[in-house]
Formats: C-alpha cells, sequence, structure tokens
C-alpha cells in the first residue's frame, strides 16, 4: 500500500510540475484565437479555455469548453500516442503525456461513447494558490535571481519578478537583468515539492479518481487542460496546435542555395580574395601530392616489438611549452577554463550570457541550423539585437546550407524549417549576418562566441538541435586576457567575410590586438589552423613523439593516417595510448574508415574505447598538456579547414578535463577487445578518405 501511495504522489508531483510551466509561462498577445496564424509558439495569446465537460473512452478523449462567450468543442485520439494496456500493467510510468487537440468547433459530437469515463473539473485556482507555496520553498523573492528547470526537452526559467509575483518563461527569454542561481532537473524539483503536495492533497480531501485541470495556459503550443487518472496512474495534457508553419520549404531551396553559393565562392568571391583563394588551392594541391606520394608506414611497424607501459616521469612541461613558443612563434596567453559538457551544461550557461550581455554578442560558428532548437536561439538573438546590443553573426556559408538539407532522427515530425537561415536572421532583427565563403570546398569550421569582449566560449559545438539534446560534446567558457584573441580572430574573419575581402583582412591584421583584460589565471595557448600552417597538427604531432607516459584522445573522426603513424609508434615504444571513438558517425564514410583505424591501433597495442552513442569530442592528453577544441583528427581540419584549439599545462585544468571526460568516458564505453568486420569496399572507402576526409 505504501509503495501505491507513493506512486500516486511522484505522479501527483510530475502533473504539479507540469502544470506550473504550463499555467505561468508569459504569452505575449495576438488576435482571435480559433483563427491564429501558424507561425512560432510565443506568438500568440488568447483568452484561457474553460472546460466545462470532459470524458473520454478506450481511444478517444471529448472536452467541451467554454473561451470568451463562444462554447466550443474539442477532443482528439490519445490511444495512438499512450499504452494504456502498459500502462495497466505497470509496465511503464503514467505520464504525463502530450496529445494534441486535434480540432476546434462549435457543433456538438455526433457521437459520444455509450460507456463514457468523465472527469471532475478543478480551476486553475487550485494549482495557483498551491504553486505560490511551493515555489516560494524553493526560491528567493529578491535579489533578481532564478533556477533553471530542465524539464524534458524545453529549459525554463524561473524567478520572483520585481513586485514578488511568481514568474516561469521559457530559459531563451529570460530578463536580461536576472541571473541564474542554480540549475536543477525534473527529477530534483520533483523530489523537493513532495512533502507540500502531500499536506496539499490531505488538505483539498480529493475524492474523485479521475479529474480534468483547467491550467489557465493561453496560446499557440499552450497546454490548458491536464487529465489525470489516479487509479492506473495517467496523466495527460492536452496542446493546443496550429496546423502547420505559414512557409514549408523544399529540399529544391537549399540545393540551390548550396549551388548559388559555391558558385559566388568561385567567382566574386575569389575576386575580393584572390590572395586567400589561390593559396588555399596551393596548399590544398600541395597536401594532395604528399598524401599519394606518402608510403605505407604502418607495414615497417610490424616488425617494432611493443614495449611495456612506462611507468616512470611524463615529458617535461616547462621544456615542452618553450618548444611551443618556438614552433608557434609566440607564447601562451593567460586566462582561464570552465569546462560545458553535453548540451545542458553549455547552451544554459550560453543563453544566460546571451540574455545578460550588455554592449555585442559576436558568434562564429561553422553550422547554425534551421530546426526547431536552432530557430529557439535565433529568436532570442533577434530579440537582443532589437534591445540596442550589437549582434553580428558569422557562419560557413556551405556547413549551414548543407546542414538545412539533412534532418536530425529526434526532431519533431511536423517540423518545417526556414528555407534561408541568412534570411530567418535578418527579417525582423538588427542582426548583422555574414557567410564564409567556400572556395575549393574549404571552410571556417572555428566556433567561438565573445560577449562584451570579455566572456568568450569556443570549442565543437554549433548551434543545432543535435548538440543541444543527441551528441556528446564539449565547449569551454574563458575568461581573461585569451578573450582577447578570440575577439581579434573574430573581427579578422568577419572582415575577410565583408565586402573588401582580403583587403580588409589585411588592414584588421595591422591593427594591435587589445589587451584591456584583466592579468588573471594561468597560461593558455590558442593554436589555429590556418591556409599556410597547420598549427594544430604540428603541436599535437610533436607532443605524441616527446610523450613517456600516457596519451588520452577522444575524437569522432580519425581519418589522419599521419597522426594514426604517431599514435602507433608511441604505443610501441611504451606509452599508454587510449583512444575513444563513437561507434557510429554522423558520416556514414567515416564511420567505416574509423572502423579501420580502431582495428589498427588495437592490432599495435592502443586500447580503443567505443562511445554508446555520439560523441563529437576533440580532446587530447598529453603527459599533463591538453590540447582541445574544434579540430578533428581528419585532413580537413589538420591541413586545410580554418580552426581554432586550446591548450594549457596548468595541472588543475588538465586534471579537470581528465576527470570530466577521460575518467567518465574510459567507464562509460566498453573497450574494443576484438577486431570490427572489415569489408573489401572499406579499403577503398579508406583510400579515397585519405583525399576526402
Amino acid at each position: 500500500m505504501a509503495g501505491k501511495y507513493a506512486k500516486f504522489v511522484c505522479l501527483m508531483a510530475d502533473l504539479l510540475v507540469a502544470a506550473i510551466l504550463a499555467s505561468c509561462t508569459a504569452q505575449p498577445e495576438s488576435g482571435e484565437f480559433l483563427t491564429l496564424p501558424a507561425r512560432f509558439a510565443d506568438e500568440g495569446h488568447a483568452e484561457p479555455l474553460v472546460a466545462l465537460e470532459a470524458f473520454r473512452d478506450e481511444t478517444n478523449f471529448f472536452i467541451r469548453y467554454q473561451v470568451g462567450n463562444e462554447f466550443l468543442y474539442t477532443g482528439g485520439d490519445w490511444a495512438d500516442r499512450i499504452e494504456l494496456k502498459a500502462i495497466e500493467g505497470g509496465a511503464v510510468q503514467g505520464g504525463p503525456f502530450i496529445v494534441p487537440l486535434q480540432y476546434h468547433r462549435p457543433e456538438s459530437w455526433s457521437e459520444t461513447p455509450v460507456e463514457r469515463v468523465s472527469a471532475t473539473i478543478l480551476s486553475s485556482d487550485e494549482w495557483e494558490r498551491f504553486r505560490d507555496a511551493f515555489i516560494s520553498s524553493m526560491l528567493p523573492r529578491s535579489g533578481r535571481v532564478g533556477i533553471v528547470l530542465h524539464f524534458f526537452v524545453d529549459d525554463y526559467f524561473l524567478y520572483f519578478d520585481e513586485e514578488g509575483v511568481f514568474q516561469s518563461t521559457l530559459l531563451v527569454d529570460k530578463p536580461a537583468e536576472y541571473k541564474i542561481r542554480s540549475q536543477v532537473s525534473f527529477g530534483e524539483f520533483l523530489e523537493s515539492g513532495v512533502p507540500l503536495l502531500e499536506a496539499y492533497l490531505v488538505e483539498k480531501n480529493i475524492v474523485d479518481r479521475r479529474i480534468l485541470f483547467n491550467t489557465g495556459d493561453t496560446g499557440v503550443y499552450s497546454l490548458p487542460f491536464l487529465y489525470v487518472n489516479l487509479e492506473l496512474p495517467l496523466a495527460v495534457f492536452t496542446r493546443y496546435e496550429p496546423k502547420g508553419r505559414l512557409t514549408e520549404p523544399t529540399r529544391a531551396v537549399p540545393i540551390l542555395q548550396t549551388a548559388g553559393h559555391l558558385t559566388q565562392s568561385h567567382s566574386a568571391a575569389i575576386v575580393l580574395r584572390p590572395v586567400s583563394s589561390i593559396y588555399r588551392l596551393f596548399f590544398i594541391a600541395k597536401e594532395a601530392v604528399t598524401e599519394t606520394a606518402r608510403p605505407d608506414w604502418l607495414v615497417a611497424l610490424d616488425a617494432v616489438p611493443i614495449e611495456p607501459i612506462y611507468t616512470g616521469p611524463g615529458m617535461n612541461l616547462e621544456v615542452w611549452e618553450a618548444k611551443l613558443d618556438e614552433l608557434t612563434g609566440r607564447s601562451s596567453s593567460r586566462g582561464t577554463i570552465e569546462y560545458l559538457v553535453d548540451g545542458e551544461e553549455f547552451f544554459t550557461r550560453f543563453i544566460d550570457a546571451v540574455t545578460t550581455a550588455k554592449e555585442r554578442i559576436h558568434l562564429r560558428t561553422y553550422i547554425f541550423d534551421n530546426d526547431d532548437y536552432a530557430e529557439r536561439i535565433g529568436e532570442m538573438l533577434k530579440r537582443r539585437s532589437n534591445e540596442g546590443v550589437e549582434v553580428k553573426m558569422l557562419f560557413d556559408g556551405f556547413g549551414t546550407i548543407v546542414s538545412t538539407i539533412e534532418q536530425q532522427q529526434t526532431l519533431p515530425e511536423d517540423w518545417k524549417g526556414t528555407a534561408s537561415v541568412r534570411e530567418f536572421l535578418e527579417d525582423g532583427s538588427n542582426i548583422d549576418v555574414r557567410q564564409t565563403p567556400n572556395p575549393w570546398f574549404t571552410g571556417d569550421h572555428v566556433k567561438t562566441i565573445v560577449l562584451d569582449g570579455r566572456r568568450a566560449f569556443t570549442g565543437g559545438m554549433n548551434i543545432a538541435r543535435e548538440y543541444r539534446y543527441d551528441w556528446h560534446d564539449l565547449m569551454m567558457e574563458v575568461h581573461g586576457p585569451v578573450v582577447n584573441i578570440l575577439q581579434d580572430e573574430f573581427n579578422k574573419a568577419w572582415v575577410h567575410a565583408g565586402f573588401f575581402g582580403d583587403y580588409g583582412y589585411v588592414a584588421q591584421r595591422m591593427m594591435p590586438t587589445p589587451n584591456d583584460a584583466e592579468d588573471l589565471g594561468y597560461p593558455i595557448r590558442v593554436l589555429f589552423t590556418r591556409v599556410d600552417d597547420p598549427e594544430i597538427f604540428r603541436a599535437q604531432r610533436e607532443a605524441i613523439r616527446d610523450a613517456k607516459r600516457y596519451i588520452y584522445v577522444e575524437n569522432a573522426y580519425f581519418t589522419d593516417d599521419a597522426m594514426l603513424y604517431e599514435l602507433v609508434k608511441a604505443r610501441r615504444r611504451g606509452v599508454d595510448v587510449r583512444v575513444i571513438m563513437p561507434l557510429v558517425t554522423d558520416r556514414g564514410p567515416i564511420t567505416r574508415n574509423n572502423a579501420l583505424a580502431a582495428n589498427v591501433m588495437l592490432e599495435h597495442g592502443i586500447r580503443v574505447y567505443v562511445y554508446p552513442g555520439m560523441s563529437h569530442i576533440k580532446a587530447a592528453v598529453f603527459d599533463g598538456w591538453a590540447c582541445l577544441g574544434s579540430a578533428n583528427w581528419d585532413k580537413w581540419s589538420l591541413a586545410i579547414n580554418k580552426e581554432l584549439n586550446l591548450a594549457t599545462s596548468e595541472p588543475e585544468a588538465v586534471e579537470g578535463l581528465i576527470q570530466r571526460i577521460f575518467e567518465t568516458d574510459f567507464a562509460l564505453s566498453p573497450e574494443l577487445t576484438e577486431p570490427f568486420p572489415e569489408r573489401w569496399t572499406d579499403f577503398l572507402l579508406e583510400l579515397m578518405g585519405d583525399y576526402i576526409f
């Protein structure tokens, strides 16, 4: 009995949390409810729907409601979304589910079930009274702070306003003057409300086990009704949804955009950027010739014995840093690094930084997608630009356009993204948008966000749904003088993508890098892949050669033979080499290249761990020196595209990376003990990959 009651309390807590969010989310004003245009979720505010009658059968639900002076009928099919038999058998948790209100009409139902199950209807006032008591137990009523609640696939910001009134809004709509005090998961939030919920249920003496709550939520995508069956238990939210977007792009549009962009990249763009375009062509050709003339290095190593793991001291980091000064021609900067692992951590911090920025937001990314989450980020940036904050957006033209053609598996089925990301960002905003041209199919793979010139983010994440919800990835928040370097790099890339092209870039390079940040933190080195200087490749290759004790690498793409060769040599001389890679990547042919690389590493004594999912992390540690950022271990990142990594020998920063990424992922990832099956086509793909990947 106690277990059943505990399940009942937990279910009610589920409902409470969802109802709090549904009834308190602010919605802007709009026009007539039944004729709302189908655009975005935050476009409409309507009069609340007030349920007057509600019942269901085994497959459908029926609700009669009032909106203003109108009496309307709605309902829908819920059986295809909810496995009632499984719930009755206790196989799954009974909610909360969300089903759409599939119609709204003034005529009564032509047919209603003979054996119908009715529900007692409760007002939204019942929730409002409890809501204030519950939220007050968690949040201060003053101080302009709030908490972030991660609720399924949405992030909410909960706070009390200046009048002491509780407010809940999507995190992207967080008021600029409020700061995030803490983050809580759905489970943590739920657990904290159970004692108060128990007392409330006793106080209200609710007897009926089938209840329909009016939540008071209004507008497009609102959740106006909540059905609860406490006997199963079962909880179902109903949601008002528009029929679809006003515009529905066809796949032909982005394909034409891609063709147009590449044509422009090899015509007018070359006129504006003649030196850099020819420079890139020369180095691409040079790389192809070098790859062609390169012998099969691994064959020569078969006769070299694999030494036992070395247990002595690692490489001298002071000597190593001096060597890097010579290799790069400059010394380290200074600053601090905080690791933000996966989308929940990064995007929560990123949104907080964007919503509180005072002067400028400069965002440089490879992909700004047209999915639902990217569009939400875009709306936030548009709003900030219209509030007087300078917003500059620089994205790689080819990477972004191609991403709009691809469809992520977790994207909502009814989602229809905008055809042009650039037009979407510029429409109704003051955002200044530029696309990086792609001569000879080269790209700008750097991901940096600099805010007010004093705070920056960099790493591997683009602005797209998969980075928030689906993939394992890493970003860094950095402070200190190193931010000036990231700002300067943005400025150079910005002018280079503009009308003056190479000429603007030369002028920008002649300007001194600002140095007004507080001189704090520890040495941090910024490394690049540039047209004429593969710094990231050279630095990591030398680190592999100098390492004595251990090398840890996590990367999604292992197609560079030179790095693979160096790892094999390091292991054969006694270095503990461990690699984490995903079994399946987002690029099919590269997956097979990864499988062959994993087999080679396993054959030569390297420990290979297969991450259970898509890991997009690009990080490595060599005897206490960490190097991480945007660069994959493939030809494009190490020799051709623009890339940016950060590197440091600071013990605390390196140990933090090892603990948060490598120790965690080693534990999560099964170790490979037998080689992957190989097919003859894999070797053909690998040969092609030497030139393509």
